[in-house]
């Protein structure tokens, strides 16, 4: 008897056993298959993009045929923009050829030949030119004062909360940024200093879009170095200043 119980106790024993290694090997695989969709994911979430973008550089500049242009995707029309630019900035910059005295030139020119032209094709036995009318839409010109509208209400709006006092961080921003297009302003004038903002357009976000692995990681570690420099002149700056809340005047 003492015999058969013991038979049993090991037979049960053994059954548990082989039970635990069944539930602890599900056990260990579903864990594995849970780790191995997440890994990608948690490993992309940890890439760092420039300006914290989430979006290709090609929806950033905002699609459709402005973005094409700046990344060259039609490399004969970008080229033939950034050259007409270039013709423009020498004429105006280093031929210094004035702009009311370019468009008198080319309206004398044009006029002339156009009137020449219709006058004299009985003697040269030719079709007289076929002048189109030109009309111009409005819907163009509405829909671009609306966006530049917007843009400067936008614009009128931050320029009154920095000036309240409420972020000393946009304050201090838009202070250097003035300070750095004053100066800029000494080493050119308007238009170089336009078509130099142009070329940039043509050139950085393409550059970028090609080497984008390899420049946000110095742009990371840029940010973390500027973000601890920060920190440490607002602790010693900034929470020093006192701020006063915005009073607003009532109708």
């Amino acid at each position: 008897m003492v015999e058969e119980s013991d038979s049993k106790q090991s037979v049960v024993e053994s059954v548990m056993e082989k039970i635990n290694e069944k539930i602890h090997g599900h056990d260990s695989s579903s864990d594995s298959d849970h780790e191995k969709p997440t890994s990608p994911s948690s490993v992309k979430a940890k890439i760092y993009r420039l300006f914290g973008r989430e979006r290709p550089v090609h929806h950033v500049l905002g699609g459709g045929k402005p973005a094409d242009v700046f990344l060259w995707r039609n490399k004969k029309i970008s080229a033939g923009v950034l050259g007409g630019a270039t013709a423009i900035w020498v004429l105006f910059e280093l031929i210094e050829y004035h702009l009311l005295t370019l468009v008198c030139h080319i309206s004398i020119l044009s006029l002339a030949l156009m009137f020449l032209w219709s006058n004299a094709h009985t003697f040269i036995h030719k079709t007289p030119p076929r002048i189109p009318e030109v009309h111009l839409p409005e819907e163009p010109f509405l829909q671009v004062a609306t966006a530049l509208t917007i843009e400067l209400n936008q614009a009128l709006k931050l320029l009154r909360d920095i000036a309240s006092g409420r972020n000393l961080k946009k304050f201090f921003m838009v202070i250097a940024a003035f300070w750095v297009l004053s100066i800029v302003g000494r080493w050119c004038n308007f238009l170089t200093l336009f078509y130099i903002a142009f070329v940039l357009l043509h050139t950085v976000p393409v550059v970028y879009e090609k080497y984008e692995d390899k420049i946000d990681p110095f742009a990371e570690k840029a940010m973390i170095e500027i973000k601890k420099q920060y920190a440490v002149f607002d602790a010693k700056v900034l929470s020093k200043i006192p701020k006063g809340p915005l009073k607003t005047k009532k109708v």
